[in-house]
């Protein structure tokens, strides 16, 4: 064999595929297992090859095969980045408005219209009347704006009336047929106290 050509030192020629230049390489690599110097003079002549066809290909002299061209533009072309998720946000003037409660502020305005709400059994005028100082002051206490608190909770009132004014022109045989103490006014009451506490817990 000759030491100056590495494909004859492989007993392969010269225009032999990868898959050819490694099974020569193996087949003799296993077959002069007992003999070192005849190993490394194999991964010589393999090394020598392999350089030799690096060179070619960067040179434009060996066809690179479409599906490893195709590869390699796989894999420098960074993946699309997947589209963001708009999540869409309320307007602004909205989220003004808009608050969202501790723990703590819910179960105080909740207790508060529960007790108002008992009491509505018995004074619905009265207990409505609380009702509306009660949204008042838990409107007040997140931001100290009384003249928006005075608006909000006279909306608030405003709405639960307005609210029970349709449901009694819809329902008008079966209010009539309420048992006592559950009125009308009390219903009405009710209604008012579940706006009032929303407008309380969730707006500012």
């Amino acid at each position: 064999m000759s030491v100056e050509n590495p494909y004859e030192q492989l007993g392969i020629p010269e225009n032999a595929t990868f898959d050819e230049i490694q099974t020569a390489r193996n087949r003799l690599t296993q077959e002069y297992s007992n003999d070192p110097k005849r190993q490394e003079a194999i991964e010589t002549a393999y090394d020598a090859i392999l350089m030799e066809r690096l060179r070619m290909r960067q040179e434009g002299r060996i066809p690179v095969p479409e599906g490893i061209r195709f590869a390699e533009q796989r894999f420098s072309q960074t993946p699309p980045s997947p589209p963001p998720i708009s999540v869409k946000q309320p307007p602004a003037w909205l989220q003004g408005f808009l608050d969202t409660p501790s723990r703590a502020d819910i179960l105080w305005t909740t207790g508060a219209f529960l007790v108002l709400a008992g009491l509505g059994f018995y004074q619905p005028s009265f207990a409505l009347a609380l009702g509306v100082f009660a949204s008042l002051y838990f409107l007040t206490r997140k931001e100290r704006k009384l003249g928006r608190s005075v608006l909000l909770s006279l909306a608030g009132l405003t709405l639960g009336l307005v609210l029970w004014g349709v449901l009694a022109s819809l329902l008008t045989t079966q209010i009539n047929n309420l048992p006592m103490p559950l009125t009308g006014e009390t219903l009405a009451a009710w209604i008012s106290f579940m706006i009032l506490w929303l407008v309380s817990a969730f707006l500012r």
